[in-house]
């Protein structure tokens, strides 16, 4: 059966996107909020996560625990985080209850309660959310490497800098808000069982209103990436290495070739990282690599996990590996990296939280929503001449490197 996809726009603008899966009875929806890092004023790295917590603890005419009992009492389950351009709030759960979790989002989006006493809560968090990253040093050098890769303020942390987030206070939170809650830049999307002209009409008696007085908001992008090797000192018995090299944007002509070919890379137990660096070296016992894009740029990030004796090897063997994919590739690697990406874009079709983030990404990023059929007949495209001929034509040329442990590596 074709797919189909439902689009309205609202008169503020706000865009409304469906994709009806008739198999299951549950629903997912999201809110796309232009309110990411890359778009919040400077000295506020960590609002964003602040924001997202504070604006759940009371709306409407409920206070905190009334809203969320309220929340749980539809069985919702509530996905969402923070990215570079938005934060995204929304769920999962029962179809039968969509129309009561919107009216729920709405007062959480429009009447937040903001607090000042659950400011200083949600700012404790993120505060502990920073701090835990000492103890996740694999998550903590990928939030490095980021920040250090992308150009300003792109690479912005998600999770925040400790400074700035004890800076932040409720009157400058709430003006970040107020500024940056712009409904004619948002974009809903919902998947899985539900009836789309119900839900636009939810969202147009709720979210008629004009945004009047805030003005289009974009990432200023200020200065390039700095320095192109970082090391954080730690006195661990390991070493994490994060490296991060430029590649095409998600709007390319080469976008699915870059895919195919981080796959033949990093796609599993047979690609090449997993083999070269680790079975046949033994030099780690974690690695692989994935596509990371945004709107205005992209990368290839990978991550190693070693000892202090075996990091500068890894890292060698590691840029060793990315250069030499260019050298060849064969039909075997290619049909194998195509079979993981497929089967990948199988388990998210079953997932209707899966989906509605998709069509609003891709909203976001093309223009438009991609089919599940147009993404499958792209990979089965690529080809080995196809591949090797992006890699030629986009060499992998400068390398950010991050290294969390005991010593600095070359």
């Amino acid at each position: 059966m074709a797919e189909r996809f439902d689009k309205h726009i609202l008169k503020n603008g706000m865009v409304v996107l469906g994709e009806p899966m008739e198999a299951v009875e549950s629903v997912a929806f999201g809110f796309m909020l232009p309110a990411g890092e890359a778009l919040l004023p400077e000295g506020c790295c960590g609002a964003g996560s602040v924001i997202a917590d504070w604006i759940f603890r009371g709306a409407g005419d409920k206070s905190s625990r009334e809203l969320g009992d309220a929340l749980d009492g539809l069985g919702l389950h509530r996905a969402g985080g923070v990215g570079s351009s938005h934060i995204a709030i929304g769920a999962a759960l029962e179809a039968d209850n969509l129309a009561q979790a919107l009216d729920l989002y709405a007062d959480i989006i429009l009447e937040a309660h903001l607090k000042e006493d659950q400011f200083e809560l949600a700012r404790q968090l993120a505060i502990d959310g920073v701090l835990a990253l000492d103890d996740d040093p694999r998550q903590k050098v990928m939030l490095e490497l980021r920040e250090r890769f992308y150009p300003s303020p792109l690479g912005r942390s998600v999770v925040g800098h400790i400074d700035e987030l004890k800076a932040l206070t409720a009157r400058s939170t709430r003006a970040i808000v107020k500024n940056n809650f712009n409904l004619s830049q948002t974009i809903f999307a919902v998947a899985g069982k539900y009836d789309f002209d119900a839900v636009v009409s939810i969202l147009d008696s709720r979210f008629s209103i004009l945004d009047t007085n805030i003005q289009h908001r974009a990432s200023n992008i200020e200065h390039p990436a700095s320095s192109k090797y970082t090391h954080l000192h730690n006195e661990g018995a390991q070493v994490h290495i994060g490296l991060m090299t430029e590649t095409i944007k998600p709007t390319d002509e080469d976008y699915y070739n870059a895919r195919v070919a981080v796959s033949v890379l990093s796609g599993g137990m047979s690609a090449r990282l997993f083999t070269e660096v680790r079975e046949k070296r033994g030099l780690c016992y974690a690695i692989g690599a994935r596509y990371h894009g945004l709107k205005s740029a992209a990368g290839i990030m990978c991550y190693a996990g070693t000892t202090p004796e075996k990091g500068q090897e890894t890292l060698d063997v590691i840029i060793g590996e990315f250069n030499r994919l260019s050298e060849g590739i064969n039909e075997e690697e290619i049909e194998r990296a195509k079979v993981g990406l497929k089967s990948s874009l199988i388990l998210q079709s079953e997932s209707s939280s899966s989906r509605a983030g998709g069509i609003g990404s891709d909203y976001y990023i093309l223009g438009r929503v991609r089919s599940l059929d147009e993404i499958k007949s792209k990979i089965e495209e690529t080809s080995v001449d196809s591949v090797l001929g992006f890699l030629r034509n986009n060499r992998f040329k400068d390398f950010t490197v991050v290294t969390i442990g005991p010593k600095c590596l070359k």
